[in-house]
């Protein structure tokens, strides 16, 4: 039986989650209601009536002091509400909430199985307006419900007066058998045929690579094999969804890795790149770790869930950042919630587990003001926004791990899919307590880890649901009308934290081998990956812990269900390591084990469910051959005059632009004060509203060593050539280290890619540009990483950005985000960008060109240019290797990068930190070629950075820069930024109407 619980607040209490609803519904959707109420309630199954009775009486659902509790639909005030909505989860979604109720009141009870008991969560929400029945849909559809995940039922007042209330619902999922395994005749199927199975199951497979696996288990040597074994010619559907997972885009990265024949039509060359990855990327960290010698810092890159960098003689640093855009695009909250802990769990898997030390993202939109009619199934930026926003705060601030660093990038081309980077850096021990199956005791290196032959694959953490079943696959392919709900999952970082508590202390006991996480492809890919150690494995599916009944064999085998973690645990070592999962209540279940075979085995009671080779499963997949024609856009250019500007407004202007303005909205709301690290935090200066340039972290408190979070994102350069695209991002993110006091000799980078479908075909007919594009951006990642001497560590790429529906194709900008760990050997030296005295002398270091094309003053004003900022990545260096040493004499007060909105725009933003004016003289500003003092002000030429110098140091900073960094102006104290040329006075605007201008845009 079902029972139902309302909980709402007091009638006199203000409703401050309703006064919040009601505002975004007349400002996102511009309905004029009222004012809402909410009401949460609770649908209990598996308890009987006094037991119910219990909970409320007891006050474990609701909060005696605020709310009002019934069994009973709670009273509707005699005036006022006019329509109800009640939103729910779906059936077989995850719902955290539901999921603590029922732990809880399990343990108020005193029930120690809780297989049958269930608690589902919705909201009510009561409406006051003259609504109509359309305008309350929209308000459900468009605001309150994601129908991927979620279900609505609305009541107008007279239903509600004639029938009170709306009915309990279980969510429970109910389907076919657990053992239901499907033969899928492919050696009968034709190729139209192929293609139908391959789309119409989210397989996201080419023909070429259904018929490679057709071919396959038709082969004489195979099907003999497999009828040896009593087994099927064809495949099961496991088999082949496994190969397909396998096989994706996202596993796979086969864009990267294919053969491309690339002509470079400016250039007049040709040449044939056999593989992107392994040519522009692997070979280059193998390039620069060889230069370095015995000075590579280097510990582990390209082979496991991070990138590990030595740090201190104790602890090595490892970094990861992922993309989670398709699930972001259909379920902004749980796609993002499910970026940062499914990001989270990299590290934690990483050598033999790290700890988690901070947080970064990145988002990249479209802009929150959109007023245009939405294509199918797309939802309003300003909802995507608000949902990764909220999605990534839960998951990262309930998981305790600080949010030090981040930013947002505004672009119309991101309304088909928002790009949602999360990152995470995390602290593995140099050293380890040896294995429970060692036979020399000797402690292991905290970064290498290896599954044995015999080993036992255990599971912990979270159950398993339908929940992410196709994730691998379907953000292999453009979003459209028709992206399948399952692919969405909801992670839960409460029990995720309890899992991670206890990984670390099962690593420092010694009680596994290896750990790796159940990210893309569940347990076919974790296990599958894992496998490769000792080339084979056993499993049987009936004893893998599920949400609920219903789950076929390889639904099983291949959600994404969050949350999880596989381990390769020595026998010796199973029943103490069991004993403390169960102690520190995680959950954890023996699967099968590590086998020596060839063979991925999986069973389920006995029935077999796949019989893989392991070679075709991993090394199988056709290698693409691709062309890529290189043909750069015309643009028109024009100048930017100064005559007839208001130069004070236009600053104004400047600053409260989307890509410029403050942030602090957002950052607010994340924590990054936990654990006691942080040193330079996301928003500086007097008032703690003032940007930083990058993070910096003390992560071993009895140490003075720090670690720096930085990035580089520069999609708009994109449209004019993606080799300087790369440039700058890179460029960027070393700038933003090296200003906050990074050693430009100890970085490593993190190459995360988004890219539109680069693949000519009849929907992508410029598919041989776009993969030029990415062909010229890899090409820029090589040279500069040689260049500056920074090797990549770890990467992502995520293709296929695109949306198709309505008739409409939007395309992403190509995006690369370029993320940069870097190592300060005191902290104590870290510098911000906040102007702190008036009398400090200001430099600037770097030359000004009239490089405007992308530029924010180039958008502001309408106006076409067609340079883009070029990079001397020999002159950056050397320049940054001074700032460096500058910085650790303790010659600089303050440090800012130029970038969006270049020297104007900094200047204010520095002087906004500090509550300080300024006086520029443009003049003394060095230029390359004849500049207007608009373009001077507002250039964005790259590896330029602006300092300021206590006059009492200033012989000495001029004596280590001479004329690389001349003298432009000094801070004052009347709280003003003026800008003068020669004896000309251009402006002067009060600072704290700059900050005005800065924090108003997104000041919601």
């Amino acid at each position: 039986m079902l029972y139902r619980i309302e909980a709402g607040l007091f009638p006199h209490l203000d409703d401050t989650i309703g006064r919040k609803t009601a505002a975004s519904i007349r400002e996102a959707l511009g309905i004029p209601v009222k004012s809402v109420r909410t009401i949460k309630v609770f649908t209990l199954e598996g308890l009987d009536a006094q037991q119910v009775n219990t909970l409320m009486a007891k006050s474990v659902l609701h909060d005696p002091v605020l709310q009002a509790v019934s069994l009973s639909p709670l009273p509707l005030p005699e005036e006022g509400t006019s329509w109800i909505i009640e939103v729910g989860y779906r059936p077989g979604v995850t719902d955290n909430e539901g999921r603590t109720a029922r732990d809880t009141a399990a343990l108020v009870l005193g029930i120690e199985d809780r297989s049958s008991l269930a608690v589902y969560t919705s909201i009510q929400y009561r409406l006051h307006g003259p609504l109509t029945e359309e305008q309350v849909t929209r308000i459900a559809r468009d605001l309150l419900a994601n129908e991927l995940i979620q279900r609505f039922e609305i009541k107008s007042r007279a239903q509600w007066d004639a029938d009170p209330g709306f009915a309990p619902k279980a969510a429970r999922v109910t389907g076919a058998s657990c053992d239901e395994v499907n033969i899928v005749p492919l050696s009968s199927m034709s190729d139209a045929q192929l293609m139908e199975v391959s789309q119409k199951n989210t397989l996201a497979l080419s023909l070429e690579e259904m018929t490679k696996i057709k071919n396959w288990f038709s082969s004489p040597e195979v099907a003999a094999q497999r009828k040896e074994l009593g087994l099927p010619a064809d495949p099961t559907d496991a088999e082949l969804e496994v190969l397909a997972q396998t096989w994706s885009e996202h596993c796979k990265h086969k864009i990267f890795a294919s053969k491309i024949s690339y002509t470079d039509k400016e250039a007049g060359t040709s040449e044939t790149i056999n593989s992107l990855y392994k040519t522009c990327i692997m070979n280059t960290t193998k390039q620069i770790r060889e230069s370095l010698g015995d000075r590579d810092f280097c510990r582990s890159v390209f082979k496991d869930n991070a990138g590990v960098i030595a740090f201190t003689p104790e602890y090595d640093a490892c970094i990861k950042v992922e993309t989670h855009n398709s699930p972001s695009a259909l379920d902004p909250y749980g796609g993002a919630l499910t970026g940062i802990v499914g990001v989270n769990r990299d590290p934690m898997g990483t050598g033999l587990g790290a700890e988690l030390i901070c947080n970064t993202d990145v988002f990249c939109f479209a802009s929150p003001f959109h007023d245009e009619a939405l294509p199918p199934r797309l939802l309003h930026p300003r909802r995507v926004f608000e949902g990764v926003r909220e999605g990534v705060e839960h998951g990262g601030n309930k998981s305790g791990i600080p949010t030090v660093n981040g930013s947002i990038v505004f672009d119309e081309r991101y309304l088909g899919k928002p790009l949602v980077y999360c990152g995470t850096i995390g602290l593995i021990p140099a050293e380890v307590p040896a294995s429970k199956s060692s036979t020399d005791g000797k402690p292991r290196k905290g970064y290498e880890k290896k599954a044995q032959v015999g080993d036992i694959i255990v599971m912990t953490g979270g159950r398993i649901g339908k929940d992410g079943i196709h994730g691998a696959t379907f953000s292999s392919e453009e979003l459209h009308e028709g992206s399948p709900a399952t692919a969405v999952q909801i992670g839960d970082p409460i029990t995720q934290r309890k899992m991670y508590d206890f990984i670390m202390r099962a690593r420092d006991l010694g009680l596994y081998n290896a750990i790796t996480d159940n990210g893309a492809g569940g347990l076919s890919s974790s296990i599958g990956e894992m496998a490769e150690d000792t080339n084979g494995c056993r499993i049987d599916l009936a004893r893998a812990p599920l949400k609920y009944d219903g789950l076929r064999p390889w639904e099983i085998l291949l959600s994404e269900a969050q949350e999880r973690m596989t381990l390769a645990v020595p026998p010796a070592a199973l029943d103490e390591f069991l004993a403390l999962a169960k102690r520190m209540d995680v959950e954890a279940t023996p699967l099968g084990e590590f086998t020596d075979d060839g063979v991925f085995h999986v069973t389920y009671n006995g029935k077999l469910v796949t019989h893989l080779d392991m070679e075709f499963m991993h090394d199988g997949v056709p290698q693409y051959q691709l062309n890529a024609v290189w043909e750069a856009p015309v643009h028109p250019d024009s100048r930017i005059e100064d005559g007839g500007v208001d130069q004070a407004e236009l600053l104004k202007a400047m600053l409260g632009r989307l890509n410029i303005c403050s942030k602090e909205y957002l950052i607010r709301q994340y924590d990054h004060e936990v654990k006691g690290g942080s040193v330079v935090k996301p928003l500086i200066g007097v008032k703690r509203d003032g940007p930083s340039d990058a993070g910096v972290i003390r992560p071993i408190l009895e140490s003075e060593a720090g670690l720096v979070i930085s990035h580089g994102i520069c999609p708009k350069y994109s449209d004019y050539d993606a080799y300087w695209m790369m440039a700058n991002a890179m460029d960027e993110g070393i700038r933003n280290a090296v200003a906050v006091g990074a050693d430009p000799d100890r970085m490593a980078g993190v190459d995360n890619f988004c890219w539109c479908d680069p693949v000519q075909s009849e929907k992508t007919p410029d598919g041989e540009y776009k993969l030029a594009q990415l062909v010229r951006a890899c090409k820029a990642l090589s040279e500069l990483c040689v260049a500056y001497g920074v090797p990549c560590i770890s990467g992502k790429d995520s293709m296929k950005n695109d949306y198709t529906g309505g008739g409409k194709k939007i395309s992403i900008p190509p995006t690369v985000l370029f993320s940069v760990l870097g190592i300060m050997d005191d902290v104590k030296k870290a510098v911000t960008s906040d102007f702190k005295k008036p009398g400090d002398r200001l430099y600037i270091i770097g030359n000004t060109a009239r490089e405007l094309a992308g530029s924010e003053i180039a958008d502001q004003l309408g106006i076409a240019c067609n340079t883009v900022p070029r990079v001397d990545a020999k002159s950056a260096l050397a320049s940054y290797r001074k700032l460096h040493q500058a910085i650790n004499s303790r010659l600089i007060s303050a440090c800012h990068d130029l970038s969006d909105g270049g020297l104007a725009v900094s200047l204010a933003e520095m002087c906004i930190g500090g509550r300080l004016g300024a006086h520029l003289a443009l003049n003394r500003v060095p230029v390359i070629g004849a500049l207007t003092l608009t373009e001077a002000l507002y250039s964005e030429s790259a590896s330029r950075l602006l300092v300021s110098v206590a006059p009492d140091k200033a012989a000495e900073f001029e004596a280590l820069f001479g004329a690389s960094a001349p003298f432009i102006g000094e801070v004052t104290s009347d709280a003003r930024l003026t800008v003068a040329s020669a004896d000309s006075a251009l402006f002067s605007a009060p600072v704290e109407a700059l900050a005005h201008a800065f924090k108003a845009t997104l000041d919601w």
